[in-house]
């Protein structure tokens, strides 16, 4: 059985993959920067390791007795490419040379598709990487330093470049639970996406297999973060997006960066998030998934949200009396799940 280390672990990705691994009584070592976030995991069969990618000595204890380890840590926000890239290339840097001391055979790392500009047809694992963002332009460093240091240590390495995870528990999904978001654009650029669940198996399956390379995944039907927003509402009447001009939200954002620049505090408004919400990047269906024996257990955004707001959430923020989702304004009840 491989043993396995998942960075990023108390992220919204890493939890899933963790319950994944865990309930396949695989007890993943998990590193974990804040102990607060700890307690996210209770319950599960796991080795919880404090420690931080900045932190040699945390990493090279994480590592001990691994044979794979699946990368998610790192700074994860749309901020300047200098505030990311010490997680990202660096601590990505460090802890797979730690690992490849330490004899790890496997490093799964989980990348982006803002390692790519805007396309008007399918990209794939061919489409040259053309990044816009400070995000992205970290990540592909992190591929290409990732990779060279592979190369060397004769480690297989697997780079999967996700599209934009959505589930109960993301920050997406945080803020349409609070009845609205704000879309910079008129949102008709297509983007893939791809739900939590799926995103952690196909980390897993890459993790468990002898597959190499690197590639980009999505679900099997890119959509436009209009319709995104559409389909949300159809399933909560009550939800609201505000479409704002680009100009404005770019403006906007240009004021709020320089305040928490001040204030010394990460910034979730940022230009470089605007133009990530405008980015128009649609991967070719069917990537990966059937190559590892895989399915999509959510093909479109309309089977996962289905999912997010019947069987997990529909009651969270308002009360019962107050709160009514489509299913049940039309059938009188959430369908049940499969048996």
């Amino acid at each position: 059985m491989s043993r396995i280390l998942v960075t990023g672990a108390t992220g919204f990705i890493g939890l899933e993959l963790a319950r994944q691994l865990a309930a396949r009584n695989m007890v993943p070592r998990l590193l974990v920067r804040r102990p607060s976030r700890a307690a996210l995991l209770k319950g599960l069969d796991v080795k919880i390791i404090p420690g931080d990618l900045e932190d040699v000595q945390s990493l090279q204890r994480a590592v001990q007795g691994v044979d794979t380890v699946i990368h998610l840590g790192g700074r994860a926000l749309f901020e300047r490419y200098e505030l990311v890239r010490p997680t990202l290339v660096g601590g990505s840097a460090e802890l797979l040379r730690v690992a490849a001391a330490a004899g790890v055979r496997s490093f799964v790392f989980a990348s982006s598709l803002l390692v790519y500009k805007s396309h008007e047809g399918f990209i794939d694992a061919d489409t040259p990487l053309t990044p816009t963002l400070g995000y992205g332009r970290a990540k592909v460093e992190a591929e290409q330093v990732l990779t060279r240091m592979a190369g060397e240590a004769g480690m297989r390495l697997a780079i999967i470049r996700l599209p934009h995870i959505y589930g109960a528990t993301s920050l997406m999904f945080d803020h349409i639970r609070r009845g609205w978001v704000i879309q910079p654009g008129p949102g008709d650029n297509v983007f893939s996406h791809m739900h939590v669940h799926d995103a952690a198996r196909i980390l897993r399956a890459a993790a468990l297999s002898d597959w190499s390379g690197a590639t980009p995944v999505g679900d099997n039907q890119p959509m436009s973060w209009a319709a995104f927003m559409t389909q949300a509402k159809e399933l909560y009447p009550h939800f609201r997006h505000l479409k704002v001009p680009v100009w404005l939200a770019m403006t906007g954002c240009t004021v709020l960066e320089t305040w928490y620049r001040l204030l010394r505090r990460p910034a979730l408004l940022t230009t470089d998030a605007v133009r990530g919400f405008n980015l128009r990047v649609a991967v070719r269906p069917n990537l990966l998934f059937p190559e590892l024996g895989l399915e999509l257990r959510y093909p479109t955004v309309l089977d996962g949200m289905a999912e997010i707001f019947c069987e997990n959430v529909p009651f969270s923020w308002l009360p019962s009396v107050r709160d009514r989702c489509a299913c049940y304004l039309d059938k009188g009840a959430c369908p049940l799940p499969d048996a």
